[in-house]
Formats: C-alpha cells, structure tokens, sequence
C-alpha cells in the first residue's frame, strides 16, 4: 500500500466511524425530540457511511477479509440506534410501570 492510498484509505475510515456516530446522536436526539428532521439527518449520516463504505470497498487496497468486516459492521451500524433506543424506551417505561 502507498502512502496516498494509506492516508486515503484512514481517511475514509475515520469519516466512516465519524457518520456512524452521528447517526447515533441525531437518531437519538430525534427520536428524544420526536422531530422527524433530526431523525432524518441520521438517516442521512447513514446513508454517507454506506458511501463512504462502497468506496473503500471498490477503492481500498485491503484484503478481503478486511472488506467483508467492514461490510458487516456497515450494516450491523444501521440497526445500533434503532435498538438501543428501543430498549432504553422500554426500560425507561418498565421503571415507571413499578411501585
């Protein structure tokens, strides 16, 4: 691997991670706020993380294995805020439910 492809390859990881969470937090603070345009702008954080996926994975010069890893976290990122949030919301409601 050259040092451009390197530093190209780290950046696009780096804004991959970076996407990822972003769409954890506007996800959150959308489904908090019950407002439908931050919840989309975590959608769309989402979507720029599949991109940036599909172009390290077309461009990237890493193995395979490391390839299929990354697809699997891509896709595994898509189902983290959903859940999570699903399951504070029903912890949160089971605690007021009890006396």
């Amino acid at each position: 691997m050259t040092p451009m492809a390197l530093f190209a390859t780290a950046t696009a990881l780096g804004l991959f991670v970076l996407s990822g969470g972003a769409y954890g937090v506007l996800y959150g603070a959308g489904s908090l706020r019950s407002s439908r345009l931050l919840t989309r702008a975590g959608y769309a954080c989402y979507g720029l993380q599949l991109l940036l996926l599909l172009a390290v994975c077309l461009a990237a010069p890493l193995a395979g294995l490391w390839k299929v890893f990354l697809i699997v976290s891509g896709i595994t990122y898509g189902f983290i805020p959903p859940a999570t949030w699903r399951l504070l919301h029903a912890l949160h409601h089971r605690s007021e439910a009890e006396p």
